[in-house]
């Protein structure tokens, strides 16, 4: 359903831009009507120089207003002979304003290309980093299937202070979701920093608990390394989650909301802390040691996890976007991926704009995969694979 809404929104935007470009010629078209069938001395002349202005306006290439400005420079002398004013003041003044304003459209156009190649610039650049700082997402990572859907605030941006990541360790299934405090280049550099520790982490520790630790001395570590002075107001509030073989989840949350357990036939419900730990970044490191909260999972179920900008998205009138309302429609069926999309438009409608924060959702859902019994022979031989 996306994508055809995506195709439709291309072809119409495709069919205004080509009327858009009829526009400037409309304009010659119908001022030279109006002169022509005009009864009166007075003349419109001076109205040609709206036609190089839409010009201006409605094209990005940079020759498309000189060749308006030169038609409409063409049709001024014509209008001027057919009425006999070639030798009057404003025929003359008319054909200066139209070059000027040619000019100034060609400039215009000049100005917004080179910007647009900026921007693109930009946006090829920050495709480059969100693919080596938050990797895409498989389908599959062991025991669960994953998807991922991520929304920078920044216009124009796609990445921010969020970060996720899920990897497959001998440990079990691992997963991180988090906020750094603040925005721009700064968060971005400290979620790097938080990623690039929990890939190394989970796989090295056992113990979830000690992960956190561990990327709470690395958060210290790039902290000062970087000249931040004000150690204890920079911070990451984040949640990792394991799914061990056994089917037992861990869950250790360092001040971030709580995720969402979805689990069928069972109202959904937050999976909150054992108790309340404050974010990374706020204690030091060696202080660091968050309990960890155990449950038993069962094929089917679904976590999800994300960051306030999904739950502090408000709509006109102030109100918090109702995450444990909402979720179970949006969850009725799909797999994770096309879960985490109706979410996301479904709070686009509640705020009924663009996100004003960072947001980043993570769904887990849980299917073991069951490795076929081998068949034993009569004579006791296993048969062969493949």
């Amino acid at each position: 359903m996306t994508g055809r809404l995506r195709r439709l929104k291309q072809l119409l935007a495709g069919g205004w831009s080509r009327t858009a470009l009829a526009l400037p010629f409309l304009a010659l078209v119908v001022i030279v009507a109006l002169d022509w069938f005009s009864k009166t001395e007075v003349t419109v002349e001076p109205a040609l120089t709206s036609a190089p202005a839409l010009a201006a306006v409605v094209c990005r290439r940079t020759w498309y207003p000189l060749l308006v400005g030169g038609l409409t420079v063409l049709a001024a002398f014509a209008m001027a002979a057919y009425n006999g004013v070639l030798t009057q003041s404003v025929h003359t003044a008319s054909v200066l304003a139209i070059v000027l304003v040619t000019l100034i459209g060609w400039v215009s156009a000049v100005l917004r290309v080179r910007q647009e190649r900026a921007l693109a610039d930009a946006r090829l650049v920050a495709e480059v980093a969100q693919r080596v700082l938050l990797r895409s997402v498989p389908d599959r990572v062991g025991s669960v299937r994953a998807a991922v859907h991520y929304a920078a605030a920044a216009a124009h941006a796609r990445i921010g202070g969020d970060l996720y990541e899920v990897v497959n360790t001998r440990h079990g299934v691992r997963a991180v979701v988090g906020d750094v405090r603040g925005k721009g280049l700064g968060a971005v550099e400290t979620a790097a920093a938080v990623l690039g520790a929990f890939r190394e982490a989970a796989h090295q520790e056992h113990a979830l608990d000690r992960v956190a630790g561990w990327l709470a001395d690395s958060l210290d570590r790039s902290l000062r390394e970087n000249g931040h002075d004000r150690l204890g107001e920079e911070f990451v509030t984040l949640v990792l989650i394991g799914v061990c073989p056994d089917g037992v989840a861990e869950i250790v949350n360092c001040g971030h909301p709580a995720p969402v357990l979805l689990r069928d036939g069972e109202p959904v419900r937050l999976l909150e802390p054992v108790s309340p730990v404050p974010p990374l970044g706020v204690l030091p490191p060696e202080s660091v040691r968050p309990p960890v909260r155990r449950m038993a999972v069962r094929p089917g179920d679904r976590v999800l996890l994300y960051t306030d900008g999904v739950i502090e998205a408000r709509d006109q009138q102030g109100r918090f976007y109702p995450l444990l309302e909402r979720l179970p429609g949006c969850a009725r069926e799909g797999a994770p991926g096309e879960v985490l999309d109706r979410l996301h438009l479904d709070v686009v409608r509640h705020i009924g704009r663009q996100l004003g924060d960072d947001a980043a959702m993570l769904l887990l859902q849980y299917e073991p995969v069951v490795v076929p019994e081998q068949v034993a022979r009569p004579n006791g031989q296993v048969p062969q694979l493949g």
